[in-house]
C-alpha cells in the first residue's frame, strides 16, 4: 500500500481503478493550493499506479485563478510565488500519466494556464475561458509561450492582449479544448475510453516529442524520436503487441 498524502485542504485527491481525480475544493489559486498541488504530483510519480488524472473543480466551477489575498499589504511584491507555479505547471505537463481537465463556469486566469498543460480538455456548454491578466497589468504566466502551439500567433495575440471571454464553441473551434459536452462526467468516461490502455512510456514519450516538435529541425527531431523509439520498443508493453501479433 502506498503511503498516504498529508491531510489536504484546497484540494481532494481520490483513486479509482487505473483514474485518479483531483477535485480543486476552492476557485482561486494560492499558495497553499499550489503546495498541495505539488504534494499530489509527488504522490502520482512516486506511489500512484494509476494511469489518467482528471482535475476538476466542484459545484460547478473549476479556476477564477490567482487569489491576490496572498499579497499582503505593504509587503514587497517578488516573483517567488509566481516561479513555484510555473514548477507546478511542468510537473502536471511531465506526469507519467495521461491527464485530463474538466472545465466548468468562467475559468480565468491560471485557471486556464492550468488546463493548457494537459492532454486532453472537456468543456462545459455553458462555460467561458479568459486570460485577463494583461488587464490588470500582469502576464498570464507561461501561456504566453504555451498558447501559440494550440491556436496560433494571432489568435494568442487577441487572447493575451486583448482578454476576450471566450464561449465553449468559440473554444472548440480555436482548439483550445478537444470536447464540449452538455454532461462533464459522460464526456470524460468517453474521453477515459479513448486513450485505451495508456501505456505510460509511450504516452510520457509521445507528448514529449510533441511538446518539443516546433524547437528542433526535422534531422534533430528524428534523431530524439529514434532515441525515444528505441526505449519505447523496449517496454513489456510493446513486447506484450508482438506476442499478441504473433498469436492472431
Amino acid at each position: 500500500m502506498s503511503p498516504p498524502l498529508p491531510p489536504l485542504s484546497t484540494l481532494r485527491y481520490e483513486e479509482q481503478g487505473a483514474v485518479a481525480t483531483v477535485t480543486l475544493l476552492r476557485d482561486s489559486i494560492d499558495m497553499k493550493q499550489v503546495r498541495e498541488l505539488t504534494a499530489v504530483c509527488d504522490h502520482l510519480e512516486d506511489h500512484s499506479e494509476t494511469r489518467i488524472v482528471v482535475f476538476r473543480g466542484q459545484g460547478g466551477r473549476f479556476s477564477r485563478g490567482i487569489d491576490f489575498q496572498d499579497f499582503r499589504p505593504g509587503a514587497p511584491v517578488d516573483i517567488h510565488g509566481f516561479n513555484k507555479w510555473e514548477k507546478l505547471c511542468v510537473r502536471v505537463e511531465r506526469l507519467q500519466k495521461a491527464t485530463i481537465c474538466l472545465l466548468e463556469g468562467a475559468v480565468v486566469g491560471g485557471g486556464v494556464q492550468l488546463a493548457l498543460v494537459t492532454d486532453a480538455r472537456i468543456m462545459a456548454a455553458d462555460a467561458t475561458l479568459q486570460l485577463n491578466e494583461v488587464h490588470q497589468g500582469f502576464l498570464p504566466g507561461m501561456a504566453t509561450w504555451r498558447l501559440a502551439r494550440h491556436v496560433g500567433l494571432g489568435r494568442a495575440k487577441r487572447l493575451v492582449l486583448r482578454c476576450p471571454v471566450v464561449s465553449a464553441a468559440q473554444a472548440l473551434e480555436m482548439g483550445l479544448v478537444d470536447e464540449v459536452a452538455a454532461n462533464l462526467d459522460f464526456g470524460l468516461a468517453q474521453v477515459v475510453e479513448s486513450f485505451g490502455p495508456t501505456h505510460v512510456v509511450a504516452v510520457t514519450l509521445a507528448r514529449r516529442l510533441l511538446n518539443e516538435s516546433t524547437e528542433f529541425s526535422f534531422e534533430e527531431a528524428l534523431g530524439h524520436f529514434l532515441a525515444a523509439q528505441q526505449r519505447a520498443i523496449s517496454q513489456p508493453a510493446f513486447l506484450r503487441t508482438l506476442d499478441r501479433e504473433r498469436e492472431a
